[in-house]
């Protein structure tokens, strides 16, 4: 039987790197808050090969004595804390003592230090663990870090990490971050020799955002500050309508620390409730503030989460500020969401409620015989979404080419066999809300989605089209810019020869900066931003899947299939027996891409039920 045994400093190192240390961006963030407990006005940061080979973090902050150094290498040595109970004041980034251990316990690490006041500096070599040399040094007041061959020592953790690019994108955003939260401290970022971002010392969170991120996303953005019961909530959040099909923009700080705070997160997102479309989410780079007492960052090895005394009143507080700065933006005529895409102009809105209600469907054309029964009205809008599955879609919707209804007979899938053929009986009776086509058969009623089937038809479209090589493409005569943040920008260039493969023709202009100079033929130049954010959103969550090109086409249909379609002005009897054609020549006619049924039935039995006869 094995004996029980105390591990050795340098394996307890090694196992206390696995869960700080996963990757080079987490070594690029533990050396920057050190910069930045320790004072610094100037933060650099240089790394190589997506910091597989070497990264630099160097500050000129308070420095350190030789002893301090020598000390700071081992075990949960800090200077941050000295008894249990500062983990309830925490006004510092670190205080486990742990990661300069750890980091110098996997990689070849080369520490330079000098304090105010000491006439050398100190130049600690450690290398897997072990240290080689401690000496003398010349160097001006601060700290200077280098990391090289990181995880050579632990071969196992180096087979884990991503390509050059996409490590190298995870340091670009974390750094990004510090600099966001840090206005106050010049930050200059170097890739492989190249600058990346050079930013001065400023004030103005507006500026940074807009050096950092783009003048495209800056703009989308509106200031907010509010304060209540030693709670402060400051930063700058989307306007009415300005979403993103992920939570990769929701950037939250708390007591200027980057976090991911499920409570904040879920505060934005509900605030936004009525000014955006379901399943989009709010720009927003907010710094809340609140007591050090009243929150616990000593949650996640790597700080990463926090978790609050009070949450619902944080929470509340969230809330409520949003949402009154989004109806101040629309009592003074601010920026409106969900503008109709056609059509006549909509009175501007007064409440928040207002900036995301639906535009309302034209009415039936007159041209086509409707017959609509009096009682069926008595049927609420819930009790059809429950049939159906589903809420009523907005109205709004990205666009694509002439809508299914309207398009000939003869667009469908050649050679596919109809599951079960509209029946010559079926006769269409007119709309229910503007939505769902009415149509008396044989046996009863029959309800159809007409989103569920454009859906379903453009769905199977798309797949034969994507499987063939047949996709219809459109050179644009403007090209749309399209500006990303680096993971996002990784991402696609890892991509870009599959999306250009499908109808897109979109081209590299510079760093995190692209070109669309080509769209598919269903797609609109309008449409063309979102739905490639939204991809690499669906790329990002893992809802993509690539390593098979089967299934990564099929998950791009069913993203193309929702944006190939528009709910214009519902045709007439011949275009709704023609919709339900196409949908019952497809393979597949039951279910929406998405699952949700296309059509209901209700048989006379039923109806008579509903009237107690």
């Amino acid at each position: 039987m094995a004996k029980v045994r105390i591990l050795s400093d340098r394996v307890a190192n090694q196992i206390a790197a696995g869960e700080v240390i996963e990757r080079p961006a987490a070594v690029v963030k533990e050396l920057v808050e050190n910069a930045i407990d320790a004072g610094a006005t100037r933060v650099e940061v240089e790394f190589r090969h997506g910091g597989r080979s070497l990264m630099r973090i160097e500050d000129n902050g308070h420095g350190m004595s030789r002893d301090d150094a020598l000390l700071a290498l081992e075990r949960h040595a800090t200077s941050k804390i000295a008894e249990a109970g500062d983990l309830d004041r925490l006004a510092s980034f670190g205080f486990r003592g742990e990661a300069l251990p750890s980091i110098a316990s996997v990689s070849r690490f080369v520490l330079q230090t000098r304090e105010a006041g000491a006439d050398v500096g100190t130049e600690i070599l450690v290398n897997g663990g072990k240290f080689v040399h401690v000496r003398d040094c010349g160097r001006p007041v601060g700290t200077r870090i280098e990391v090289a061959q990181l995880f050579n020592s632990v071969p196992a953790r180096r087979k884990f990490l991503k390509t050059d690019q996409t490590e190298a994108a995870h340091i670009v955003t974390g750094v990004r971050l510090y600099a966001l939260a840090f206005p106050q401290v010049a930050f200059t970022l170097i890739e492989d020799g190249r600058v990346i971002f050079r930013s001065p010392e400023c004030t103005d969170l507006l500026g940074r955002v807009t050096e950092i991120f783009g003048r495209q996303l800056a703009g989308q953005l509106t200031p907010i500050e509010t304060a209540e019961n030693g709670m402060k909530l400051s930063g700058l959040i989307g306007l009415p309508g300005q979403g993103r099909s992920t939570r990769h923009e929701m950037i939250t700080f708390i007591n200027q620390r980057p976090v991911d705070s499920r409570a904040l997160n879920y505060a934005l997102i509900e605030s936004y409730h009525e000014s955006l479309p379901k399943g989009r989410y709010p720009l927003a780079f907010v710094f809340f503030e609140i007591d050090p007492a009243a929150v616990d960052v000593n949650v996640h090895p790597a700080k990463r989460e926090v978790r609050f005394r009070a949450e619902t009143a944080v929470r509340g507080f969230i809330i409520r500020s949003v949402l009154h700065r989004l109806r101040e933006l629309s009592d003074v005529g601010g920026p409106a969401s969900n503008e109709p895409e056609s059509g006549g102009a909509l009175p501007p809105p007064s409440t928040v409620a207002d900036l995301a209600r639906p535009v309302p469907s034209p009415a039936p054309s007159t041209g086509a015989p409707v017959f609509v029964m009096p009682k069926l009205a008595a049927i609420p809008p819930a009790a059809i979404e429950r049939r159906m599955g589903d809420k009523v879609p907005h109205q709004k919707t990205s666009l694509a080419s002439p809508p299914v209804e309207h398009s000939s007979l003869g667009v469908g899938h050649a050679g596919a066999t109809p599951v079960s053929p509209v029946a010559p009986a079926w006769r269409f009776l007119g709309f229910a809300h503007a939505t769902y086509a009415l149509f008396e058969t044989k046996a009863g009623l029959v309800l159809l989605d007409r989103r569920a089937a454009h859906e379903r038809i453009w769905f199977e479209r798309l797949q034969e089209q994507f499987r063939d090589g047949t996709v219809p493409s459109q050179r644009l005569l403007l090209p749309v810019p399209l500006e990303l943040d680096p993971i996002a920008s990784a991402l696609l260039l890892d991509r870009l020869e599959f999306l250009n493969g499908h109808g897109f023709e979109v081209v590299e202009f510079g760093r995190n900066f692209f070109r669309i100079e080509g769209l598919p033929a269903w797609m609109e130049p309008s449409d063309a931003e979102p739905f490639v954010r939204e991809l690499l959103g669906a790329l990002r969550d893992g809802r993509l899947q690539e390593r098979r090109l089967d299934v990564a086409r099929e998950q791009l249909a069913r993203l193309a299939s929702a944006r190939a379609i528009r709910l214009g002005e519902a045709g007439g009897e011949a275009a709704m027996l023609a919709l339900a054609k196409q949908l019952f020549a497809c393979r597949s006619p039951l279910t929406s891409p998405g699952g949700t049924p296309t059509y209901i039935e209700m048989s006379h039995g039923e109806l008579a039920r509903r009237f107690q006869r």
